[in-house]
């Protein structure tokens, strides 16, 4: 492997003609004068970061509530260790590592308090008004629910932090306009129409590189929580080919090492075997294809960064692992229940009264039609830290589980 990956650098490396260039960006939906300090990207990451919403993500679940324990990830957490990844890889193919970041740090500033449970459970309350998109959800925070700035609502960032954002998993409609995994989400349409991100095309190498970082770094973070919560073990993961084949090689170098550094081994050992894999298959890749610009990337007709199809058939293998013996966990599944409930009850309450929210999101929804006051129900809800919709069912209910 080391071998393959030859001469690959270690950044200040000039960017790819593949690469999307910050002095060539497509601009923002509002113009704005250009920073002399900072390029496009730079500034949209500095924006990611300090906006609430980021700051939000301290609170909201990865796979445990975010209260069973300090040292689980969170959304905040996870964001993190994918934006390093993404950094990495982008400065490995000699993309833009500013542009791959901002894409990692923003993917999931649409989730819901309790991680998936709670898209799933708003999904479902959302049904008559065209469901719950996380993805789409994230859309809308940056582009207007962040109330930071005088002359515009959202965070006003590029088109291509938003191409990624909204296309890092590939295209969303065919060359016809029709979905193609089902109904592209109205406020993802409804933005493109403003400014035309392209849904038929791919995105740009960064953001595909943001993309595999997040598989990269939740199949790695949810195997070492997996580990502490001890749901999973180390003999269960010896069953599993990549896990295995990392914790046999531990093993035989360290066999005196306790359980708790056996697992971190295993979690940097991981990361790295995969992402080197990342590097070897792209680079393989952009050899074939040999893209000119970063438009050429778009129009491949396929996803750049890839793993080798011997990894993607380890990478399959586990996440069936990790989701029959963790997300599938009997402790787990009985802390979502209650979860759903929760974010159900809340939805329930803020819809048929309104009133009950805070200023600021209540005004005018007495005199809204369904759909209206639906989606900003849902905005509020979404918003909402775990700790937060926690405190709110206890304000409004008699009784609030204590997900533990």
């Amino acid at each position: 492997m080391t071998n393959e990956l030859g001469d690959i650098g270690f950044g200040y490396r000039p960017r790819a003609a593949y690469a999307c260039d910050p002095a060539k960006s497509r601009g923002r939906l509002f113009d704005e004068v250009e920073s002399p300090t900072r390029t496009p990207f730079q500034r949209d990451r500095d924006r990611i970061i300090h906006s609430t919403a980021f700051r939000r993500l301290k609170h909201k679940t990865q796979v445990f509530i975010a209260h069973e324990g300090d040292h689980y990830r969170t959304r905040l957490t996870h964001s993190i260790e994918v934006a390093q990844i993404a950094r990495a890889l982008a400065r490995a193919l000699r993309g833009d590592e500013d542009l791959a970041e901002a894409v990692a740090l923003v993917h999931d500033f649409g989730h819901t308090p309790f991680g998936h449970t709670g898209e799933d459970a708003l999904n479902e309350k959302m049904a008559a008004w065209g469901g719950f998109d996380h993805n789409a959800q994230s859309l809308r925070v940056v582009t207007r629910l962040e109330s930071r700035y005088a002359e515009f609502d959202g965070l006003n960032l590029t088109w291509e932090t938003l191409e990624g954002l909204v296309k890092h998993n590939g295209p969303l409609t065919d060359a016809r306009g029709k979905g193609l995994k089902g109904p592209v989400p109205q406020a993802i349409r409804d933005y493109s129409e403003l400014h035309d991100l392209e849904l038929d095309r791919f995105a740009g190498i960064e953001a595909q590189c943001a993309a595999i970082a997040d598989d990269i770094a939740y199949n790695t973070h949810d195997i070492d929580d997996g580990l502490r919560s001890g749901f999973l073990t180390l003999d269960m993961l010896e069953k599993v080919s990549l896990p295995g084949s990392i914790l046999e090689g531990v093993r035989q170098r360290y066999p005196a090492l306790d359980h708790v550094r056996t697992g971190h081994e295993l979690m940097r050992r991981q990361i790295t075997m995969m992402v080197e894999d990342v590097i070897v298959s792209t680079s393989a890749n952009l050899a074939r294809i040999k893209p000119d610009s970063a438009d050429a990337v778009r129009a491949a007709g396929e996803t750049m960064v890839t793993f080798s199809a011997e990894m993607a058939a380890f990478e399959k293998e586990l996440k069936a692992f990790l989701y029959t013996h963790l997300y599938r966990h009997s402790e787990v599944l009985r802390v979502r229940n209650e979860a759903e409930q929760i974010v159900k009850n809340l939805f329930d309450v803020y819809f048929a009264d309104p009133r009950a929210m805070p200023d600021g999101w209540r005004e005018g929804l007495d005199r809204a039609d369904d759909r209206i006051k639906a989606r900003s129900v849902a905005d509020f809800l979404a918003g909402m830290t775990d700790t937060y919709a926690l405190k709110e069912h206890r304000r409004l209910f008699d009784h609030t589980p204590e997900l533990s």
